[in-house]
């Protein structure tokens, strides 16, 4: 992949896509580099006992998937100085199949005298968006 060109951006650029595929298998792998073990994310009957429809993805397993989109595209995480979103919708993970899950990551803002690039990413499950203003600020 090439490396992207400051003076090249535009607001609107779309500089990245991916899909991710969340399987239960993902989840447990997910969990087990996390420490994160809240059966929410593992058991179909405690997840539905708490008000869930099923077992959700972990939403920072969402959040740190997303970003990687950006980082792909910059061609080095260092260059991400700054990361936020909020959580707007759970992903439910069926058994067996995948959660399908797509990311776009799009120019927002560019800062000349910083030299720095605002993309904006729309991580969406089903059709809607799971992550609500997630924006990865970019240093060139």
């Amino acid at each position: 992949m090439t490396t992207p060109v400051f003076e090249d951006l535009q607001v609107g650029d779309v500089v990245a896509t991916k899909t991710f595929n969340f399987e239960r298998s993902t989840l447990v792998k997910y969990a087990g580099a996390s420490g994160d073990f809240n059966p929410i994310h593992w058991n179909d009957t405690f997840a539905t006992s708490v008000g869930l429809d099923g077992v959700i993805a972990h939403g920072m397993l969402t959040m740190g998937s997303s970003v990687t989109a950006v980082e792909e595209w910059i061609g080095d995480q260092r260059k991400v100085i700054d990361y936020q979103t909020r959580f707007a919708r759970p992903i439910l993970v069926p058994n067996p199949g995948a959660a399908v899950v797509e990311v776009t990551a799009t120019v927002g803002a560019i800062n000349v005298e910083a030299r720095t690039v605002r993309v904006d990413l729309q991580t969406v499950f089903e059709g809607a968006k799971v992550l609500a203003k997630a924006q990865a600020v970019v240093q060139f």
